[in-house]
């Protein structure tokens, strides 16, 4: 069993930056396989990055070139770097672990990004 908490949303005017953090806990973090997702009102939930547990990535076009996932698995804590954000980036962004096929998720942060 994995515990997701993520942090670090909020409010913040285009073009600007956020920094999101999911800490895990309950196994060992440096085995699974991480991801971030969002979802806005109205709208399917979507990937926007992942990072493998040897540190692979792979972004959303949406994203790519913007954002950037990074892990420390020292401190069991996956990032999600946001750059030069846009209104359409505003949604509720999740968290999720997943090794030999289980998958684990967060309660979500939201951000915002106004124009």
């Amino acid at each position: 069993q994995v515990q997701l908490v993520e942090s670090g949303g909020g409010l913040v005017q285009a073009g600007g930056s956020l920094r999101l953090s999911c800490k895990a806990s309950g196994s060992i973090f440096s085995l699974y396989n991480m991801g971030w997702y969002r979802q806005a009102p109205g709208k399917l939930r979507e990937l926007v990055a992942t990072i493998t547990s040897d540190s692979s990535t792979n972004y959303a076009d949406s994203v790519t070139g913007r954002f950037t996932v990074s892990r420390d698995n020292d401190k069991s804590t996956v990032y999600l770097q946001m750059n030069s954000l846009k209104p359409e980036d505003t949604a509720r962004y999740y968290c999720k672990a997943d090794r030999m096929f289980r998958a684990y998720w967060g309660q979500g942060t939201q951000v915002t990004v106004s124009s």
